[in-house]
């Protein structure tokens, strides 16, 4: 069956309709990236006004059959060609003259996912990955958007194992240190970093190691996911 127009589900859901203006409703996404040493986050190139030829977050109007994020993975899967499994929800931005074109409210979504190829398409011009100390100015009120993703990334990752979507199934102490340190815009000290993992023992060492290097082979660990959540239902905080 075909399906419905826009203007027929309005006709449909809206049969009363008030007298007063309604906002129009975007959806857009923070998608975060790292690839061993940076964090980076994706954006597009706008190949339309307003702001043509600026950089923003993928994302767009909402239609009238779907959801706020069922709307945000349809724009960065049509702007990208990425498709993200799973993202969260962490603002609504609704300041009224954040949109020249009209009163646009925006729900924004933030991802954390694997680096992968992307295409600027439909009405982005070019797609990119920016590791974050490369960031241009961006379009609308995205500058503001990147700083509240940022903060709420890292407010997260005290409580959910939110950074290791990023990492290999399999990997080195290094490699996750490298991670928080991204995030975080901090230094670790190598040897409190890994005592303080071991002690709260949500990694599971392997009986596997890299292969030899000039410097030295070092061991590979998984993440315990079960024991993570057994810590989470206690309160549990990770601190640094």
């Amino acid at each position: 069956m075909e399906k419905e127009s826009d203007a027929r589900l309005m006709d449909k859901y809206y049969a009363f309709r008030y007298r007063y203006p309604h906002p129009s409703v975007t959806t857009d996404c923070v998608i975060f990236g790292f690839d061993g040493s940076r964090l980076l986050v994706l954006l597009i190139e706008r190949g339309v006004e307003p702001y043509k030829g600026k950089w923003a977050f993928p994302g767009g109007f909402l239609k009238m059959d779907e959801s706020a994020e069922e709307g945000a993975l349809r724009e960065l899967r049509e702007e990208t060609g990425l498709k993200a499994a799973y993202i969260r929800q962490f603002h609504t931005f609704s300041a009224p003259e954040r949109d020249p074109r009209e009163r646009v409210i925006t729900i924004a979504y933030y991802a954390l996912v694997k680096i992968q190829d992307v295409k600027g398409q439909d009405d982005a011009a070019d797609a990119k990955w920016f590791p974050m100390d490369r960031v241009p100015s961006l379009a609308f009120d995205h500058d503001l958007i990147l700083r509240t993703a940022l903060a709420e990334l890292r407010r997260q990752i005290h409580f959910e194992p939110i950074g290791f979507e990023l990492l290999p199934e399999k990997f080195t102490i290094k490699q996750l240190q490298n991670l928080y340190e991204a995030i975080l815009e901090v230094r670790f000290d190598r040897r409190n970093f890994y005592n303080k993992m071991k002690h709260l023992a949500i990694l599971t060492q392997l009986d596997e190691r890299t292969k030899p290097t000039k410097k030295k082979e070092a061991y590979l660990f998984s993440f315990n996911a079960e024991k993570y959540y057994e810590l989470k239902e206690k309160g549990f905080r990770l601190e640094f």
